[in-house]
C-alpha cells in the first residue's frame, strides 16, 4: 500500500528489550514514531512500526544498514521500507489446484486493471505453472509429494521477488506465524463462506450439510488466527434446497475470484485500511462493490422498523 510513512518489520526469537533497542535507535536519529504494534505468537517476536523520515539525520542507506546490524546483534530479521520503495509494487500469488482466482488476476494484470506486477506464482502443487507460464510469469514449486510447503524456500522467493503484497488464491495451505508476522496486513485470503460463519476446510461442505439458504465468499487479511482476518470484500448467493457440493462450488468459485479480485484492488489502490482488527474503507468506497451489490436494496423491505408504532401513536 503506498503511504508516506516508512515501514519497519521486526521479527525474531521472543526476548526482553527488543523494542528498548529499535525504539532508542530511531529516536538518537530523528525518528518519530507514528504507529507501533507488537504480538508474540509461537515463540515468534514480531514488531511493526510506522515511521516519519523526513526529519531524519542519516540517510536512508545508513539508516537501513544500522537497523540491519542491529537485528544481526539481536538476532532480528528487520524489513524497511521507504515510500519510494513502493512506487510499483510486486504480487506473489501463491496457488494449489485450483485456477478460477489465478484466472483472474492474470486478466486484470494483462488488461492494466491492477496497478501493480504479478511478479511470481509460487505453488505447493506444480498443476497451475502452465498457466503462469502462459502468461510469463516465473512459477515456483515449494511443495513435497504431500504439498506441504516448505516455508524456508517460501520466504527466500518472497525475499528474492522484492514481494509487497502476496495474495492467497485458494492456496490450500496454514501460514505460520514465521510468515504471517513478516507480511503484517499484506497477505489477503479468499475463503469460501460469510465469515465469521464455516471458517476452516471444507467451508462449502459445512454450509450444505447446515442447510444454509445464503452462503458466500470472504475475501481478508490474512493472522495467525485461522480465518479470523479483518474482512475487507463478501459476495454472496442464494442456495437451492436441493443444492449439493459441486452445485455449491459452481455458484460460489466466480465470486471467489470476484471477491479477491476486489480485495486485491482496494488494498493496491491504498482504499482501505486496518484498525483494531477491522478494516475501513476510504473516500473512494463508493467504487467497489465491497457486499452485495445496490440492486439487492430494492427488494429490501424497509418497513416494519423498531419506534415507528410508538412514533404513530405519539401523532394521535
Amino acid at each position: 500500500m503506498t503511504t508516506d510513512v516508512t515501514e519497519i518489520t521486526v521479527i525474531g526469537d521472543d526476548d526482553t528489550g527488543l523494542v528498548a533497542n529499535v525504539t532508542s535507535l530511531l529516536f538518537e536519529r530523528g525518528i518519530n514514531i507514528e504507529d507501533l504494534d507488537q504480538a508474540v505468537r509461537d515463540g515468534v517476536f514480531r514488531m511493526y512500526l510506522a515511521v516519519d523520515t523526513s526529519e531524519m539525520v542519516c540517510t536512508e542507506e545508513t539508516l537501513r544498514e544500522d537497523l540491519n546490524d542491529l537485528g544481526d546483534d539481536l538476532g532480528l530479521d528487520v524489513q524497511v521500507r521507504f515510500p519510494a520503495d513502493r512506487e510499483t509494487q510486486q504480487i506473489a500469488v501463491l496457488v494449489t489446484k485450483e485456477s478460477h482466482c489465478l484466472e483472474a488476476l492474470f486478466e486484470a494484470w494483462a488488461n492494466d486493471e491492477l496497478g501493480a506486477d504479478i511478479g511470481v506464482v509460487i505453488g505447493n502443487h506444480d498443476d497451475l505453472q502452465p498457466l503462469a507460464e502462459h502468461y510469463d510469469v516465473p512459477f515456483h514449486d515449494i511443495g513435497d509429494e504431500g504439498g506441504q510447503q516448505n516455508e524456508e524456500r517460501l520466504l527466500e522467493l518472497l525475499a528474492e521477488y522484492d514481494v509487497d503484497l502476496i495474495v492467497l488464491a485458494r492456496y490450500m495451505r496454514i501460514l505460520s506465524p514465521n510468515v504471517v508476522f513478516r507480511y503484517e496486513d499484506r497477505i489477503i485470503n479468499v475463503h469460501p463462506s460469510l465469515l465469521p460463519a464455516f471458517p476452516g476446510a471444507e467451508a462449502y461442505r459445512q454450509a450444505v450439510e447446515e442447510g444454509v439458504r445464503v452462503a458466500g465468499v470472504t475475501a481478508h487479511y490474512v493472522t495467525t488466527d485461522l480465518d479470523q482476518g479483518p474482512i475487507i470484500t463478501q459476495r454472496a448467493f442464494d442456495v437451492p434446497d436441493d443444492a449439493d457440493l459441486p452445485e455449491m462450488k459452481r455458484r460460489g468459485q466466480p465470486l471467489e475470484a470476484d471477491a479477491l479480485l476486489e480485495a486485491v484492488q482496494l488494498h493496491l489502490n491504498g482504499d482501505v485500511s486496518v484498525h483494531r482488527g477491522r478494516t475501513s474503507v476510504r473516500e473512494n468506497g463508493t467504487r467497489y462493490q465491497l457486499g452485495l451489490p445496490d440492486e439487492i436494496e430494492e427488494f429490501t423491505p424497509d418497513r416494519p422498523v423498531d419506534g415507528i408504532g410508538s412514533a404513530v401513536a405519539e401523532d394521535r
